[in-house]
């Protein structure tokens, strides 16, 4: 299902893949200033992708958290600042064990704003040198947003005895807070 992108009053979209979503999906959100966190796909070729086909690698979406936020009370800025964080910006098509273009680091921007920022942030960090490589993250333009299947909405906090959440999504969430 192609959801809309319409934005709430005094509120800014930012549409972030670093591997799998349900790692950032519970990371955003326990953050202040997020109003909410949906799972999903974007920068792929096909409408209304499945998590079957994204996973087979052939559609070109990744696996994409869309937050909504308040920017009076969290900045862009400071949601890439958790962004680079919580996963390997450094990693081409790949995070830990998840392999494939779905996992690769991208941002998608939503606005000239975002797309400047987004460049600082990188530029920023590349020049501290704090990965062993450089950041490989996409910065494109946000285009459709699907939204993942029911299932993948909020997994962390349903599923948080689930081995995968345990063993990957609950260190990110612990490393976060």
């Amino acid at each position: 299902m192609n959801a809309t992108s319409e934005t709430p009053a005094g509120k800014a979209i930012a549409t972030l893949a670093g591997g799998c979503f349900w790692c950032l999906e519970a990371v955003y959100d326990g953050l202040k200033g997020v109003v909410s966190v949906e799972s999903g796909y974007m920068g792929g070729s096909s409408a209304n992708p499945t998590y079957e086909q994204v996973c087979g690698g052939d559609t070109g979406h990744a696996e994409v958290v869309r937050v909504t936020f308040d920017p009076a009370v969290v900045s862009f800025k400071e949601l890439l600042e958790v962004f680079f964080v919580i996963h390997d910006p450094t990693t081409l098509n790949r995070q830990g064990n998840d392999a494939g273009t779905q996992y690769r680091s991208a941002i998608f921007y939503h606005t000239p704003q975002q797309k400047a920022a987004a460049e600082a942030v990188i530029a920023q960090l590349d020049a501290a040198k704090l990965w062993n490589g450089p950041i490989v993250t996409e910065l494109a333009p946000a285009t459709s947003f699907y939204m993942a299947e029911g299932y993948h909405q909020e997994y962390f906090a349903r599923n948080p005895y689930q081995p995968y959440c345990q063993a990957v999504v609950a260190p990110k969430v612990a490393k976060f807070r």
